[in-house]
C-alpha cells in the first residue's frame, strides 16, 4: 500500500530508507520546538501554547508535503521569519502579537493567489541557471554554517576566532562528525542518523546530555489551556480585525509585503536548492511544471502545502510556516518520497508525548548532520562556470550573502541585483527576464523600509 501511494519503486527507494530519512530530519529539525516559542513569547504570545502551535503547524505542513505533493520536504515556522514577527512587527512596529498574526494571515492569502496564478511557478522559470546553482550550494554552506554556530564552534568576540577543544560541546560534535562521515564512507544505510543518535547517547556521560532535564516539563493540561487562548485570536477581533481598526493602511502594507516576500523566496530558494542538487526535481520536473496547469505537478503541490501551512498556522497562533533547509539532511540520508515527510511529520506529533525525551537530543548531535549535508549540497558550486566573471559574480554574491545575512531570501536578493548590474554594464539588460526586474526592484523597496523602520 505504502509502495503503491508513495510510488517508492519508480522513484527507487524502501519504507526503511524513508523512515530513517523521516526521523533524521526531524531531528536536524527539533530545535524549533524550543526555539520558536523563546522567540515569540518575547512578541507576549504564551510560551507553551507556541510550543502546541509549532508542532501542529509542522504536522499540517509536512503532512501535507507528504501525502499531498509527495516529496520529501519538512515545514515548521520559518527562523527569522519568527524574529521579524517579534522584534519588528511587534515591538518596533508597534503591533499587538495577535495583530502580527493577522498579518500573517494576509501574506499566506497573498502567496497562495500569487501560486494560483502562476506567478511562483515564473519566478521559478526566471531565475538563471547559474544562480540556481548558487543557491543550492548556499543552501549548503548556510547549513553547515547553522550547524557550526549550534556548537559554538567559532566565538565572536572583538574579531571571530576560533573556540577552545575544551569545550564538551565541541568534542561531542566532532566525534558525530568524524563518526558519522565514517559510517557514510562506509556506505552505512541510515548513516546519519545513526550518527545522531550515537552523539547523544555519548552526550550522557560527557554532560553535555542532562537527562534529569526531563522531570521539568510541565503539566500538559497548562500547556493546553496556554494553546487555547492563543488560538484562532489572529482571525478575530483582535488580530486581522483590530489591525485594519487601528492601523492605516500604508503602515500595515510594508509589514505584510516583507512576510510575503520573504516567505515566497525562502520556499522557492530550498526547494530549487535541494530538489536540483538532490535528484528530486529532475529537469522532466521542471519543465512539467512550466507546462502545467492548476496543482499537477509536485512542485507547484509543494508550493501550495507551503501556504496552506502558513494560513493555518496564523490561526494556530505561530508566525509563516516555510519549507526547511533541513529536509536536505533526510534527502541525504536517501529521502525522495513524501513517505519522508509523513515520518517526520508523526515525529512532529509525537513530540506533543515525547517532548521530554526529544528534549535531550542535543545541538552537538545535530550539528553533524548539517555540516555534513553542507558537504554534500556544495557539489552545486561545480555548475558554476567560475571562470566566466559575469556568471562568476552574482552567483558569489548569492553564496555569501546567504551565509553571512543567514537568510536564503537575503542572498536571492543580493544575486538578483549583482545579477542585474552585471548585465547592464555589460549591454546585456535586455536579456533580464521582467520578474528579475520586479523582483530586485521589491527587494530594494524593502531594505529601505526596513532601514527606515530600524
Amino acid at each position: 500500500m505504502l509502495n503503491k501511494y508513495f510510488k517508492l519503486d519508480e522513484y527507487g527507494t524502501t519504507v526503511s530508507k524513508e523512515v530513517i530519512a523521516g526521523l533524521s530530519t526531524f531531528f536536524a529539525m527539533s530545535y524549533i520546538l524550543a526555539v520558536n516559542p523563546a522567540i515569540l513569547s518575547d512578541a507576549g504570545l504564551p510560551y507553551y501554547g507556541v510550543y502546541i502551535a509549532t508542532i501542529l503547524a509542522a504536522v499540517i505542513g509536512t503532512g501535507l508535503m507528504g501525502i499531498y505533493a509527495n516529496i520529501p520536504y519538512a515545514q515548521a515556522p520559518g527562523m527569522g521569519l519568527n524574529a521579524f514577527f517579534t522584534y519588528t512587527v511587534v515591538i518596533a512596529g508597534g503591533f499587538t502579537p495577535f495583530e502580527a498574526l493577522g498579518i500573517v494571515l494576509i501574506s499566506g492569502l497573498i502567496s497562495l493567489v500569487l501560486t494560483f496564478t502562476g506567478v511562483r511557478k515564473q519566478i521559478f522559470r526566471a531565475i538563471p541557471r547559474p544562480l540556481q546553482n548558487a543557491i543550492g550550494g548556499g543552501i549548503g554552506l548556510f547549513v553547515a554554517y547553522i550547524g557550526f554556530l549550534n556548537i559554538g564552534f567559532v566565538e565572536f568576540n572583538e574579531v571571530p576566532s576560533l573556540a577552545l577543544f575544551n569545550d564538551p560541546t565541541i568534542q561531542l560534535a566532532l566525534f558525530g562528525v568524524v563518526f558519522t562521515l565514517i559510517l557514510m564512507l562506509k556506505q552505512v544505510q541510515g548513516a546519519i542518523l545513526i550518527g545522531l543518535l550515537a552523539t547523544t547517547l555519548l552526550g550522557i556521560p560527557l554532560g553535555v546530555v542532562d537527562i534529569h532535564g526531563m522531570n521539568s516539563f510541565p503539566s500538559y493540561s497548562l500547556i493546553w489551556e496556554e494553546f487555547s487562548s492563543l488560538a484562532g485570536k489572529g482571525w478575530g477581533s483582535q488580530g486581522i480585525m483590530s489591525l485594519f481598526k487601528n492601523h492605516d493602511l500604508f503602515t500595515v502594507i510594508p509589514f505584510i509585503f516583507a512576510a510575503s516576500l520573504t516567505d515566497t523566496f525562502d520556499t522557492v530558494g530550498t526547494l530549487i536548492g535541494t530538489g536540483r542538487r538532490s535528484g528530486i526535481f529532475t529537469q522532466a520536473d521542471e519543465e512539467a511544471l512550466l507546462k502545467g496547469s492548476g496543482s499537477s505537478t509536485r512542485l507547484e503541490k509543494g508550493f501550495i502545502s507551503d501556504i496552506t501551512a502558513t494560513i493555518i498556522g496564523s490561526f494556530l497562533g505561530t508566525t509563516n510556516v516555510t519549507t526547511f533547509t533541513e529536509s536536505a539532511v533526510g534527502i541525504g540520508a536517501g529521502g525522495k518520497t513524501g513517505l519522508t515527510s509523513v515520518v517526520t511529520a508523526l515525529m512532529f506529533l509525537f513530540s506533543i508525548i515525547l517532548a521530554p525525551v526529544i528534549g535531550l537530543v542535543p545541538a552537538a548531535a545535530t550539528a553533524p548532520a548539517l555540516i555534513i549535508v553542507g558537504i554534500l549540497m556544495s557539489a552545486s558550486f561545480a555548475e558554476i562556470d567560475w571562470n566566466d566573471f559575469t556568471e562568476a559574480i552574482p552567483a558569489f554574491t548569492t553564496i555569501i550573502m546567504t551565509v553571512l545575512t543567514y537568510s536564503i531570501s537575503n542572498g536571492i536578493a543580493f544575486g538578483f541585483i549583482t545579477y542585474i548590474i552585471v548585465k547592464v554594464v555589460i549591454g546585456q539588460a535586455r536579456k533580464i527576464h521582467p520578474i528579475i526586474w520586479v523582483s530586485a526592484t521589491l527587494f530594494v523597496l524593502n531594505f529601505i523600509f526596513m532601514a527606515y523602520r530600524g
